[in-house]
């Protein structure tokens, strides 16, 4: 693993616009624009590395599912803020029958810097992004620079094949509905809901754009409908769970949940079983399950216990996005259990640092398959709404 420098492109942003990129920028507070999309380096691996990275992401996908099913066989529910005992009995009934829900995909935060084992930091199989450039402008910027370079990218066909292997789960005869958030500024999640329709339109599903904001109530029929008052059988949804189901609309949402070839209800993709994958409290119980294995880290839900004392640690809310409300306790400072919010502690590893630019791996998973790789950069400690985006190609 090596970070290399390179000329940016003539006309980069319009180039990865066009491919579907529309935020290649950041506004940061200070009101200036710095690149999202960041081609001034990229960064290569050895085809050791990535067959390496590739089943380290599916051993971890294959623990993430056997703590899911921990979590559901001992009634763990509480561990993640999960006190609803309906929204948990609606859970734990999608993960009894998932081989009837089709479920897409999810990304793994990994540590590496190609000289140890990869360790997770997080996962989210709920509502990830990052998507569009991983894989699409980046392909086509190996494409124009690199010509014959290999990339861990298989993203795009893995979609297209996962849609028409889970086709028969939907709903028939009824079109599949895309919804993102209007509330989403920056048009991230509009165009991860519009690149996957896509991919899904590719396998041969009829389609249907929606925003989250233009899903009605049809107290008569008992239905969610869309603009024009038709029902919504099946819909993907980027907007999380914890969102889905707790909103106005929560109660509608558990009492029409198509947990597996319910009629008059609306299957909604990702199904209610990825929410115990996408709360930090996996990475705690994870530990509990599988203690010292390399490609964990220490992680504990009652406090930091003995991690102060050692390489420090990091609180993470359980349910926190792109670094919000994390904060980094070095070694040797006080354990301090946060009591305003549940959160996970989780062992301090610092991101590898390359001139000043901390990097993580955000790895790829489709079905239960590795499928490609994309790399953020940050400045600071923590990988937020600032970080940068940077391709990569296999030597």
């Amino acid at each position: 693993m090596r970070r290399h420098t390179i000329e940016p492109r003539p006309g980069w942003q319009a180039t990865v616009e066009a491919q579907g990129l529309i935020y290649p920028l950041t506004r940061y507070p200070d009101d200036s624009l710095r690149p999202y999309w960041d081609e001034s380096a990229y960064y290569s691996f050895s085809a050791a590395e990535v067959d390496a990275l590739e089943e380290t992401v599916e051993e971890l996908h294959t623990m993430c599912l056997a703590a899911a099913g921990h979590i559901v066989a001992h009634d763990r529910f509480a561990d993640l803020g999960l006190t609803d005992p309906r929204l948990a009995a609606r859970v734990a009934e999608a993960w009894h029958r998932r081989a009837e829900l089709p479920s897409l995909y999810g990304r793994f935060d990994l540590r590496y810097d190609g000289t140890g084992p990869a360790k997770l930091l997080e996962y989210n199989a709920d509502t990830p992004t990052s998507l569009v450039e991983a894989a699409s402008p980046q392909w086509f910027w190996m494409e124009e620079r690199f010509p014959g370079a290999d990339q861990w990218n298989s993203l795009h066909e893995r979609l297209v094949d996962a849609w028409k292997r889970q086709a028969a789960l939907l709903p028939p005869g009824a079109p599949l509905h895309f919804a993102h958030s209007a509330a989403d500024e920056l048009g991230e999640d509009l165009m991860t809901v519009a690149y996957l329709r896509e991919t899904a339109e590719q396998a041969g599903l009829a389609t249907e754009p929606i925003s989250m904001e233009e899903i009605g109530w049809d107290r008569l029929s008992g239905r969610f409908v869309d603009q024009r008052l038709r029902f919504i059988r099946a819909c993907f949804k980027l907007y999380p769970w914890e969102w889905l189901a707790t909103d106005a609309f929560g109660p509608h949402v558990l009492d029409t949940l198509d947990n597996g070839g319910s009629t008059g209800t609306t299957l909604w993709i990702e199904p209610a079983w990825k929410m115990l994958l996408s709360n930090k409290a996996l990475l705690a119980i994870l530990w509990e399950l599988y203690p010292g294995h390399p490609n964990l880290l220490p992680a504990y839900l009652d406090g930091p216990r003995d991690l102060a004392d050692g390489p420090g640690y990091v609180a993470k809310p359980l349910l926190g996005r792109e670094g919000e409300g994390v904060t980094v306790h070095p070694g040797g400072a006080a354990a301090v259990r946060r009591e305003e919010e549940a959160c996970c502690y989780q062992e301090l590893a610092p991101l590898p640092d390359f001139d000043g630019n901390r990097v993580v791996l955000g790895a790829w998973v489709v079905g239960d398959e590795a499928a490609g790789l994309g790399i953020r950069e940050s400045a600071g400690l923590i990988t937020d709404e600032y970080a940068r985006f940077l391709p990569h190609v296999i030597q």
